[in-house]
């Protein structure tokens, strides 16, 4: 069977991975994918954006790109987009408008809900089958559509968590991001908690950044210890600071009483707030908030990420009821979702 896969992200490869291991020898993957996982028709690093100015010189890039995974499409069994709506909702027009009995496969879906709850219904009509990793997500969808809850793709990568907190910390991760305007924003400020913290610190950097690209978005990495495996540093360590991200959501599943920081360009944080309607940034505390109506983390975004800000809610943050919160957290996201998603593309 060969599949055409559509993974422009550097997390959305990481769950594809997953469900490779479930696929078995016959399943093939075409297209957009980092090339440990096969042969893909292009390099993900040249794909690589920032912010909304930088999307827009990049455009006829894309819109060649989608033409070629078009054309592509004819050659395969069926097609399998994961997160990335952007670039992967008008693919997915474009492939059902030409090829309209190819089986198209949407793995972690646009966040509709949140920001343009008018493509739901052109989500329901492109797409063949909805694969949902938010339990509240398939409430927003008609009933007509095939969509379900796969569970949650962070409990098949994530096995270990904390059954206890440290009140006297000792390890501090640092988590800037993986996005380079992201890494600039924030680690000034994190170098400058750190200076008022008597503790060990540990700082992830991406392993794909060169060491000229560290050397220039980190500056003097020398207080802190160099790792990158997030995952691994989380379950060590006895409080963090991470960017908005998917890194939120792996401490709160791990365990790690954290604060989230977020500093985006003026203009992207404009358009963003126009769009999106949303009390809070964090996924675990919006899932917390639909769920139990209150949140499981400190938020700090734009001009609230000060040092002050992050050293205060370091000093009194309630450590002991997070854990608990962890565990209500996985819970309600109730299992891993490659084995059900890689049987849903084998059927």
């Amino acid at each position: 069977m060969k599949i055409l896969v559509s993974a422009l992200e550097h997390s959305a490869n990481v769950h594809l991975e997953s469900l490779q291991k479930h696929f078995g020898k016959d399943i093939e993957l075409l297209g957009i994918f980092n090339k440990a996982l096969g042969k893909p028709i292009i390099d993900l690093r040249s794909l690589a954006i920032m912010g909304i100015v930088d999307a827009l010189k990049k455009l006829p890039f894309f819109f060649k790109l989608n033409a070629q995974m078009v054309d592509l499409a004819q050659e395969a069994d069926k097609v399998l987009l994961i997160d990335s709506s952007g670039f992967n909702l008008p693919l997915a027009k474009k492939i059902k408008a030409k090829y309209p009995n190819k089986e198209i496969i949407y793995y972690i879906l646009p966040q509709a809900w949140a920001w343009k709850k008018k493509r739901i219904p052109v989500l329901a009509e492109t797409i063949d089958t909805l694969c949902s990793i938010l339990p509240f997500e398939p409430s927003y969808y008609p009933k007509n559509a095939n969509i379900s809850y796969v569970g949650h793709p962070l409990l098949d990568q994530i096995t270990e968590f904390k059954t206890d907190i440290n009140v006297d910390v000792k390890e501090v991760v640092f988590m800037p991001g993986s996005r380079k305007n992201e890494i600039i924003n924030l680690m000034p400020i994190y170098k400058e908690v750190l200076q008022k913290l008597n503790v060990n610190a540990t700082v992830i950097v991406p392993d794909f950044f060169t060491q000229e690209e560290v050397a220039n978005l980190y500056g003097d990495l020398s207080d802190f210890t160099i790792k990158h495996n997030a995952h691994e540093a989380l379950l060590q360590a006895d409080f963090a600071f991470i960017c908005s991200g998917t890194a939120t959501l792996e401490a709160s599943i791990i365990g790690i009483p954290f604060t989230l920081s977020y500093i985006a360009k003026k203009f992207d944080y404009f358009v963003g707030n126009l769009l999106v309607k949303l009390e809070h940034v964090g996924l675990a505390n919006i899932m917390f908030e639909k769920e139990y109506g209150r949140t499981i983390h400190p938020e700090f975004i734009q001009t609230d990420v000060t040092v002050e800000n992050l050293l205060h809610s370091f000093y009194t943050y309630k450590r002991e009821s997070f854990l608990e919160d962890s565990l209500m957290l996985r819970e309600y996201l109730q299992n891993g979702s490659s084995k059900n998603v890689a049987k849903i593309i084998r059927d």
